[in-house]
C-alpha cells in the first residue's frame, strides 16, 4: 500500500498517527510494574503452577501406566 503512494502521502499519514498517539494516556512503568505485581500476587493462591494441582482433580494422575523406551 505505501508503496502505491507519494512521500507527501506517507508522511501525512504519519502526521495523522502520531496525532492520535499524542493524546493516548500514559503512565509511569513503575507504576505499571506496581499493578502487574500486585495483579500477579493477588492470583498465586489459586496459581495451579504455584500451588500444584489435587491428585482427585488431576486427569493426569494415575494408573495409567507410562511410555518406555527399549
Amino acid at each position: 500500500m505505501a508503496r502505491d503512494m507519494s512521500d507527501k502521502e506517507i508522511l501525512k499519514m504519519e502526521l495523522e498517527q502520531l496525532k492520535k498517539e499524542v493524546n493516548t494516556p500514559r503512565t509511569a512503568v513503575s507504576a505499571n510494574c506496581a499493578d502487574t505485581i500486585a495483579y500477579v500476587e493477588g492470583l498465586l493462591p489459586n496459581d495451579p503452577l504455584i500451588k500444584g494441582v489435587p491428585d482427585d482433580k488431576n486427569p493426569y494422575k494415575g494408573d495409567k501406566g507410562g511410555c518406555s523406551i527399549t
